[in-house]
């Protein structure tokens, strides 16, 4: 979903860098995936297609952070109905 996004925060050698890959538009999302010590992080559209991808070398990832859109609760819906209506 547009906004999704993930954090990435990467062992520069004396210091840290932070990354962000966010879907920046309506339908896409944001998927992290770790193989052969590398990990991915895509942009991809609702069909499937890779539209950018971020790599870093699992060794220097400090932390992953996947930050989904905060959706609606059913506890935080307005009540319609009920005794009064």
């Amino acid at each position: 979903m547009k906004g999704d996004r993930v954090e990435i925060v990467v062992d520069a050698g004396d210091t840290t860098r932070t990354y962000e890959v966010v879907a920046s538009r309506a339908g896409r999302r944001v998927e992290t995936a770790v193989r052969r010590g590398v990990v991915e992080v895509s942009e991809v559209t609702r069909s499937g297609s890779v539209v950018r991808t971020a790599r870093f070398m699992a060794t220097r990832v400090l932390a992953l952070v996947e930050q989904p859109v905060p959706g609606e609760d059913a506890s935080e819906r307005p009540v319609t109905g009920g005794l009064g209506s």
